[in-house]
Protein backbone atom coordinates (compact mmCIF):
# COMPACT_ATOMS: atom_id res chain seq x y z
CA UNK A 1 0.00 0.00 0.00
CA UNK A 2 1.13 3.19 -0.78
CA UNK A 3 -0.37 6.44 0.83
CA UNK A 4 0.71 9.88 0.79
CA UNK A 5 -1.04 12.58 2.56
CA UNK A 6 -1.01 16.37 1.30
CA UNK A 7 -2.71 19.61 3.60
CA UNK A 8 -1.41 22.09 1.10
CA UNK A 9 -2.35 25.12 3.27
CA UNK A 10 -4.83 27.27 1.20
CA UNK A 11 -3.85 30.75 2.01
CA UNK A 12 -0.66 29.76 0.09
CA UNK A 13 -1.95 27.28 -2.48
CA UNK A 14 -5.73 28.39 -3.81
CA UNK A 15 -5.03 32.20 -3.91
CA UNK A 16 -1.72 34.05 -4.23
CA UNK A 17 -2.38 37.57 -3.97
CA UNK A 18 -0.08 39.92 -5.41
CA UNK A 19 -0.84 43.07 -3.64
CA UNK A 20 1.83 43.46 -1.34
CA UNK A 21 4.48 43.41 -3.92
CA UNK A 22 7.90 45.46 -2.50
CA UNK A 23 7.31 48.41 -4.95
CA UNK A 24 4.39 49.44 -3.27
CA UNK A 25 4.15 52.82 -1.42
CA UNK A 26 1.09 51.16 0.67
CA UNK A 27 2.08 50.79 4.04
CA UNK A 28 -0.07 47.80 5.85
CA UNK A 29 0.31 46.24 9.36
CA UNK A 30 -0.82 42.51 9.11
CA UNK A 31 -0.55 39.32 11.42
CA UNK A 32 -0.99 35.58 10.61
CA UNK A 33 -3.55 33.86 13.10
CA UNK A 34 -4.31 29.66 12.68
CA UNK A 35 -7.75 28.98 12.84
CA UNK A 36 -10.37 27.21 10.68
CA UNK A 37 -8.29 24.48 9.74
CA UNK A 38 -6.02 27.01 7.90
CA UNK A 39 -3.46 30.42 7.96
CA UNK A 40 -5.75 33.36 8.30
CA UNK A 41 -3.52 36.22 6.84
CA UNK A 42 -4.50 39.82 7.35
CA UNK A 43 -3.72 43.33 6.18
CA UNK A 44 -4.91 46.94 6.80
CA UNK A 45 -4.03 50.21 7.16
CA UNK A 46 -5.07 52.31 9.74
CA UNK A 47 -3.78 54.05 12.84
CA UNK A 48 -5.13 51.36 14.98
CA UNK A 49 -4.15 48.05 13.11
CA UNK A 50 -2.86 46.12 16.38
CA UNK A 51 -6.09 45.80 17.97
CA UNK A 52 -8.18 45.63 15.07
CA UNK A 53 -6.34 42.72 14.12
CA UNK A 54 -6.53 41.20 17.62
CA UNK A 55 -10.25 41.36 17.38
CA UNK A 56 -10.69 40.27 14.24
CA UNK A 57 -9.36 37.13 14.82
CA UNK A 58 -11.42 36.91 17.72
CA UNK A 59 -14.19 36.93 15.55
CA UNK A 60 -12.81 34.12 13.28
CA UNK A 61 -12.18 32.30 16.84
CA UNK A 62 -15.87 33.09 17.57
CA UNK A 63 -17.14 31.35 14.38
CA UNK A 64 -14.83 28.37 14.35
CA UNK A 65 -16.20 27.44 17.77
CA UNK A 66 -19.63 27.42 17.11
CA UNK A 67 -18.95 25.70 13.84
CA UNK A 68 -16.36 23.09 13.40
CA UNK A 69 -17.02 19.98 13.48
CA UNK A 70 -14.48 18.85 15.03
CA UNK A 71 -14.75 21.09 18.09
CA UNK A 72 -16.89 18.65 20.27
CA UNK A 73 -18.33 21.75 22.02
CA UNK A 74 -19.51 23.82 18.99
CA UNK A 75 -22.93 23.90 18.03
CA UNK A 76 -22.77 21.86 14.99
CA UNK A 77 -21.24 19.02 16.89
CA UNK A 78 -24.22 19.40 19.55
CA UNK A 79 -26.73 19.49 16.62
CA UNK A 80 -25.16 16.26 14.97
CA UNK A 81 -24.90 14.63 17.64
CA UNK A 82 -28.99 15.08 18.82
CA UNK A 83 -29.70 13.68 14.96
CA UNK A 84 -32.88 11.70 14.82
CA UNK A 85 -33.31 12.82 19.16
CA UNK A 86 -34.26 16.80 19.33
CA UNK A 87 -33.55 19.76 17.87
CA UNK A 88 -31.03 22.21 19.19
CA UNK A 89 -30.93 25.64 19.84
CA UNK A 90 -28.20 27.70 17.93
CA UNK A 91 -26.62 31.29 17.73
CA UNK A 92 -28.31 33.16 14.83
CA UNK A 93 -24.94 32.78 13.30
CA UNK A 94 -24.79 29.50 13.02
CA UNK A 95 -28.61 29.46 12.29
CA UNK A 96 -28.02 31.89 9.00
CA UNK A 97 -25.24 29.76 7.80
CA UNK A 98 -26.87 26.69 7.68
CA UNK A 99 -29.57 28.29 6.06
CA UNK A 100 -27.88 29.84 3.66
CA UNK A 101 -26.21 26.09 3.09
CA UNK A 102 -29.51 24.63 2.92
CA UNK A 103 -30.37 27.16 -0.03
CA UNK A 104 -27.40 26.06 -1.93
CA UNK A 105 -27.79 22.69 -1.24
CA UNK A 106 -31.29 23.14 -2.73
CA UNK A 107 -30.54 25.24 -5.79
CA UNK A 108 -28.07 22.55 -7.14
CA UNK A 109 -30.47 19.64 -6.60
CA UNK A 110 -28.50 18.06 -4.07
CA UNK A 111 -25.04 17.95 -6.03
CA UNK A 112 -23.54 20.15 -2.84
CA UNK A 113 -25.39 19.21 0.13
CA UNK A 114 -24.32 20.34 3.56
CA UNK A 115 -25.10 16.62 5.20
CA UNK A 116 -22.17 15.40 3.64
CA UNK A 117 -20.72 15.30 7.11
CA UNK A 118 -21.06 11.01 6.99
CA UNK A 119 -18.84 10.62 3.33
CA UNK A 120 -16.55 13.20 5.07
CA UNK A 121 -16.04 11.56 8.15
CA UNK A 122 -15.36 7.55 6.27
CA UNK A 123 -13.05 8.74 3.97
CA UNK A 124 -10.87 11.19 6.44
CA UNK A 125 -9.38 13.49 4.15
CA UNK A 126 -7.31 16.29 6.51
CA UNK A 127 -6.46 13.82 9.01
CA UNK A 128 -3.91 11.37 9.93
CA UNK A 129 -5.59 8.83 8.58
CA UNK A 130 -7.26 9.00 5.23
CA UNK A 131 -8.61 6.31 3.39
CA UNK A 132 -10.70 5.04 0.83
CA UNK A 133 -13.82 3.38 1.94
CA UNK A 134 -15.81 0.16 1.25
CA UNK A 135 -18.93 0.19 -0.92
CA UNK A 136 -20.98 -0.77 1.47
CA UNK A 137 -19.69 1.48 4.37
CA UNK A 138 -20.58 4.51 1.47
CA UNK A 139 -23.89 3.25 0.81
CA UNK A 140 -25.05 3.52 4.34
CA UNK A 141 -23.29 7.08 4.66
CA UNK A 142 -25.01 8.13 1.33
CA UNK A 143 -27.96 7.12 2.99
CA UNK A 144 -27.47 10.08 5.47
CA UNK A 145 -27.32 12.52 3.15
CA UNK A 146 -30.27 14.82 2.10
CA UNK A 147 -30.46 18.39 3.03
CA UNK A 148 -34.18 17.95 2.50
CA UNK A 149 -34.06 16.63 6.17
CA UNK A 150 -32.66 18.92 7.69
CA UNK A 151 -35.56 21.27 10.05
CA UNK A 152 -34.99 24.68 10.34
CA UNK A 153 -37.59 26.46 13.06
CA UNK A 154 -37.12 30.04 13.14
CA UNK A 155 -39.08 30.90 15.89
CA UNK A 156 -36.77 28.66 18.37
CA UNK A 157 -33.41 29.15 16.07
CA UNK A 158 -33.41 25.68 16.01
CA UNK A 159 -32.44 22.84 13.66
CA UNK A 160 -32.91 19.31 13.36
CA UNK A 161 -31.78 16.60 11.48
CA UNK A 162 -34.22 13.90 11.30
CA UNK A 163 -32.27 10.70 11.07
CA UNK A 164 -29.71 9.36 13.43
CA UNK A 165 -26.33 9.34 12.10
CA UNK A 166 -27.10 12.58 10.22
CA UNK A 167 -23.95 14.77 10.27
CA UNK A 168 -23.91 18.60 8.72
CA UNK A 169 -20.56 20.09 7.62
CA UNK A 170 -20.35 23.79 7.33
CA UNK A 171 -16.73 23.74 5.28
CA UNK A 172 -17.82 24.69 2.07
CA UNK A 173 -19.00 27.98 3.67
CA UNK A 174 -17.99 28.53 7.43
CA UNK A 175 -14.49 30.80 6.13
CA UNK A 176 -16.71 32.66 3.76
CA UNK A 177 -19.09 33.95 7.01
CA UNK A 178 -15.91 34.51 9.34
CA UNK A 179 -14.87 36.78 6.23
CA UNK A 180 -17.80 38.91 5.45
CA UNK A 181 -18.07 39.33 9.25
CA UNK A 182 -14.32 40.68 9.69
CA UNK A 183 -14.64 42.43 6.44
CA UNK A 184 -17.81 44.07 8.05
CA UNK A 185 -15.77 44.93 10.88
CA UNK A 186 -13.08 46.54 9.77
CA UNK A 187 -14.85 48.76 7.31
CA UNK A 188 -17.00 49.75 10.17
CA UNK A 189 -13.95 50.68 11.82
CA UNK A 190 -13.08 52.96 9.15
CA UNK A 191 -10.44 50.68 7.35
CA UNK A 192 -10.49 51.74 4.12
CA UNK A 193 -7.41 49.40 2.69
CA UNK A 194 -6.67 46.07 3.19
CA UNK A 195 -6.74 42.31 2.53
CA UNK A 196 -8.61 39.48 4.23
CA UNK A 197 -7.07 36.16 3.32
CA UNK A 198 -8.26 33.02 5.50
CA UNK A 199 -7.21 30.60 3.65
CA UNK A 200 -7.74 31.31 0.08
CA UNK A 201 -11.24 33.20 1.35
CA UNK A 202 -9.89 36.35 -0.14
CA UNK A 203 -12.08 39.86 0.45
CA UNK A 204 -10.06 42.93 -0.17
CA UNK A 205 -11.03 45.81 0.96
CA UNK A 206 -10.96 49.17 -1.00
CA UNK A 207 -8.54 50.02 -3.89
CA UNK A 208 -5.06 49.25 -3.63
CA UNK A 209 -4.77 53.27 -4.57
CA UNK A 210 -7.06 55.86 -6.76
CA UNK A 211 -5.77 54.25 -9.44
CA UNK A 212 -5.52 51.09 -9.09
CA UNK A 213 -7.37 48.22 -7.94
CA UNK A 214 -5.93 45.17 -5.49
CA UNK A 215 -4.55 42.29 -7.80
CA UNK A 216 -5.48 38.34 -6.66
CA UNK A 217 -3.97 36.03 -8.57
CA UNK A 218 -5.15 32.76 -9.23
CA UNK A 219 -3.32 29.69 -8.02
CA UNK A 220 -2.13 27.61 -11.09
CA UNK A 221 -3.70 23.99 -9.67
CA UNK A 222 -0.69 21.96 -11.16
CA UNK A 223 1.84 24.14 -9.79
CA UNK A 224 4.12 24.60 -6.47
CA UNK A 225 2.95 27.46 -3.93
CA UNK A 226 3.19 30.78 -5.65
CA UNK A 227 2.77 29.84 -9.38
CA UNK A 228 -0.29 31.66 -10.46
CA UNK A 229 -1.78 31.69 -13.82
CA UNK A 230 -3.69 34.67 -13.83
CA UNK A 231 -4.91 38.29 -12.03
CA UNK A 232 -7.91 39.07 -11.16
CA UNK A 233 -8.59 42.72 -10.53
CA UNK A 234 -10.75 44.00 -8.06
CA UNK A 235 -12.12 46.12 -5.29
CA UNK A 236 -14.32 45.46 -2.35
CA UNK A 237 -15.19 41.97 -3.41
CA UNK A 238 -14.49 38.44 -2.57
CA UNK A 239 -12.36 36.03 -4.32
CA UNK A 240 -12.74 32.55 -3.28
CA UNK A 241 -11.43 29.02 -5.15
CA UNK A 242 -12.44 25.39 -5.26
CA UNK A 243 -10.12 22.78 -6.20
CA UNK A 244 -9.01 19.68 -6.77
CA UNK A 245 -5.55 20.25 -5.20
CA UNK A 246 -6.23 22.03 -1.68
CA UNK A 247 -6.51 19.14 0.44
CA UNK A 248 -6.23 15.01 -0.88
CA UNK A 249 -4.04 12.35 -0.57
CA UNK A 250 -2.74 9.83 -2.47
CA UNK A 251 -3.54 5.31 -2.57
CA UNK A 252 -1.97 3.17 -4.92
CA UNK A 253 -1.01 6.18 -7.30
CA UNK A 254 -4.60 7.65 -7.65
CA UNK A 255 -5.70 11.21 -6.12
CA UNK A 256 -8.77 11.33 -3.67
CA UNK A 257 -9.72 15.49 -3.61
CA UNK A 258 -12.31 16.21 -0.72
CA UNK A 259 -14.68 17.67 -2.68
CA UNK A 260 -17.41 14.86 -2.94
CA UNK A 261 -20.29 13.90 -5.68
CA UNK A 262 -22.89 13.45 -3.02
CA UNK A 263 -25.03 10.72 -5.14
CA UNK A 264 -21.50 8.19 -5.23
CA UNK A 265 -19.70 9.35 -2.39
CA UNK A 266 -16.30 9.68 -4.31
CA UNK A 267 -14.43 12.78 -5.17
CA UNK A 268 -15.67 14.84 -7.88
CA UNK A 269 -14.27 13.94 -11.24
CA UNK A 270 -15.94 15.93 -13.89
CA UNK A 271 -13.14 17.39 -15.66
CA UNK A 272 -12.38 20.89 -13.49
CA UNK A 273 -9.98 21.18 -11.47
CA UNK A 274 -10.45 24.89 -9.91
CA UNK A 275 -13.40 27.11 -9.39
CA UNK A 276 -12.91 30.46 -8.73
CA UNK A 277 -15.69 32.92 -7.75
CA UNK A 278 -15.84 36.71 -7.31
CA UNK A 279 -18.79 38.22 -5.37
CA UNK A 280 -19.48 40.92 -2.73
CA UNK A 281 -19.63 38.82 -0.31
CA UNK A 282 -17.27 35.84 0.85
CA UNK A 283 -20.04 33.61 2.02
CA UNK A 284 -22.13 33.42 -1.14
CA UNK A 285 -18.66 33.15 -3.44
CA UNK A 286 -17.44 30.31 -1.08
CA UNK A 287 -20.62 28.89 -1.47
CA UNK A 288 -21.24 28.90 -4.55
CA UNK A 289 -16.90 27.68 -5.56
CA UNK A 290 -18.57 24.03 -3.99
CA UNK A 291 -21.51 24.08 -5.58
CA UNK A 292 -20.33 25.39 -9.48
CA UNK A 293 -17.19 22.75 -9.01
CA UNK A 294 -19.87 19.98 -8.28
CA UNK A 295 -22.13 21.09 -11.11
CA UNK A 296 -19.29 20.64 -13.93
CA UNK A 297 -18.54 22.87 -16.38
CA UNK A 298 -21.90 23.17 -18.65
CA UNK A 299 -23.93 23.45 -15.54
CA UNK A 300 -21.86 25.56 -13.53
CA UNK A 301 -21.46 28.18 -16.19
CA UNK A 302 -24.83 28.43 -16.40
CA UNK A 303 -25.87 29.00 -12.90
CA UNK A 304 -23.08 31.58 -13.05
CA UNK A 305 -24.61 33.15 -15.83
CA UNK A 306 -28.21 33.11 -14.32
CA UNK A 307 -27.06 34.38 -10.92
CA UNK A 308 -26.42 38.31 -11.33
CA UNK A 309 -23.82 38.62 -8.22
CA UNK A 310 -21.27 36.44 -8.98
CA UNK A 311 -18.76 35.68 -11.60
CA UNK A 312 -16.38 32.87 -12.26
CA UNK A 313 -12.97 31.75 -13.83
CA UNK A 314 -13.51 28.06 -14.73
CA UNK A 315 -10.26 25.75 -15.32
CA UNK A 316 -10.43 22.39 -16.78
CA UNK A 317 -7.85 19.79 -16.80
CA UNK A 318 -7.01 20.28 -20.71
CA UNK A 319 -6.09 23.75 -19.31
CA UNK A 320 -8.56 25.41 -20.52
CA UNK A 321 -9.95 28.73 -18.98
CA UNK A 322 -13.72 29.67 -18.81
CA UNK A 323 -14.57 33.02 -18.21
CA UNK A 324 -18.61 34.28 -17.33
CA UNK A 325 -19.31 37.38 -18.91
CA UNK A 326 -19.02 39.39 -16.60
CA UNK A 327 -15.62 39.32 -15.38
CA UNK A 328 -13.55 38.97 -18.54
CA UNK A 329 -12.11 42.78 -18.12
CA UNK A 330 -11.00 41.80 -14.74
CA UNK A 331 -9.10 39.04 -15.84
CA UNK A 332 -5.44 39.20 -17.33
CA UNK A 333 -3.80 35.53 -18.58
CA UNK A 334 -0.43 35.42 -17.11
CA UNK A 335 0.81 31.73 -18.23
CA UNK A 336 0.65 30.78 -21.53
CA UNK A 337 0.65 27.28 -20.87
CA UNK A 338 -3.45 28.10 -20.32
CA UNK A 339 -5.98 29.71 -22.76
CA UNK A 340 -9.10 31.45 -22.69
CA UNK A 341 -11.69 30.03 -24.52
CA UNK A 342 -14.17 32.34 -25.91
Amino acid sequence: MKLKIFLMSAAVMLLLWLSGCSNSRTTLESADHYALGTINHIQIESPHAESLLKESFSIIDTVESKMSRSIKTSEVSRINAHSGRSPVTVSEATYSVIKKGLELSALSDGAFDITIGPVVSLWGIGTDHPRVPGTLELEKALSLVNYRNVVLDSKNSSVYLKKRGMSIDLGAIAKGWAADRVYRFLVDHDVKKGIINLGGNVFVIGRKSAAREWHVGIQDPEKTRGNYLGILSVSDEAVVTSGKYERFFVYNGKKYHHIFNTFTGYPVENGLISVTILGKDSTTADGYSTVVFSLGLEKGMKLVEETPFIEAVIITGAHDIHLSSGIQKKFTLTDPGYKVVK
